[in-house]
């Protein structure tokens, strides 16, 4: 029994011993698969996917504008991707088209594309002839005539009628001079739409010097109101709220001066 002792412990002793070392080799190779996998899909991951056709495009635009169009005047098609894109120009290729007044293109690493489009907006409305018919033609806060309308739009338009100037066209704008004017429709369109309402027209008068007078028709008065180049909210409440007291006074005079800041007006004699 004491041989058979002494002839098997050797085994056991290598069997111990190269545990360890099978061990540590299994692992080394775990190591090398894992890394292999692991700079594989780096490769695929920033070497090949990139280059590979968007698989998301996310286009949010407005009415008026389909998807595709959006996508033809962006310059994106079914081959185009992460490497081949480049923000900036797709951005100013949408904002040159006339009825788009901002964009907003983010690439999203590695194959996602979202554009994002903002409207011009019509601050007021002039009227232009075109193929032997009357059409308005809308003008944003920029002063540029962007977009036609239909002859029946101008019964229900909350925009006010620009009339002073001939005969406008498409991507034309106001002069510089007048663009204040379309800011502040803007700003009165946004804050008070309900004001902006109130007025039917505005006719532009040119000074004789220099500069412009404006000569505003009310909706739901006779009386106009010349104002200096200055139409804002405040001044517009001002004017609806003395056009509101002289409305049931008789004579009514025709036309309230605003341009020293003070109401003046005067009322014509009848002749005997």
């Amino acid at each position: 029994m004491a041989s058979d002792f002494s002839f098997t412990a050797p085994d056991d002793v290598n069997i111990k011993e190269k545990s360890p070392v099978k061990t540590e080799k299994s692992v080394k190779k775990l190591i090398v698969i894992a890394a292999v996998i692991f700079t594989a899909e780096l490769i695929w991951l920033f070497g090949v996917t990139p280059f590979i056709p968007f698989t998301t495009v996310e286009v949010q635009g407005f009415e008026g504008l389909e998807r595709n169009d959006i996508l033809q005047y962006a310059g994106i098609n079914d081959s185009s991707s992460y490497i081949s894109t480049n923000v900036k120009e797709v951005q100013k290729k949408l904002e040159g088209y006339i009825l788009v007044e901002s964009a907003v293109v983010m690439k999203r690493f590695p194959d996602k594309l979202s554009i994002f489009l903002n409207p011009r907006k019509a601050v007021a409305v002039a009227l232009t002839n075109t193929d032997s018919r009357q059409l308005p033609l809308y003008v944003d806060r920029h002063g540029l005539f962007f977009k036609y309308g239909e002859s029946k739009m101008l019964e229900t338009s909350p925009y006010p009628i620009l009339s002073g100037f001939e005969n406008p066209r498409l991507n034309m704008r106001l002069p510089s001079a007048l663009v204040p004017l379309s800011e502040n429709l803007s700003g009165i369109a946004s804050a008070s739409p309900q004001l902006l309402a109130a007025i039917s027209e505005i006719r532009i008068e040119s000074k004789t010097w220099d500069g412009y007078d404006l000569v505003v028709y009310p909706v739901h008065s006779s009386i106009r109101v010349r104002l200096e180049n200055n139409l804002t909210e405040d001044v517009l409440r001002y004017m609806l709220l003395m056009l509101n007291v002289f409305e049931n006074s008789s004579p009514k005079p025709q036309e309230i001066d605003f341009r020293s800041g003070i109401g003046s007006y005067r009322i014509k004699e009848q002749s005997l």
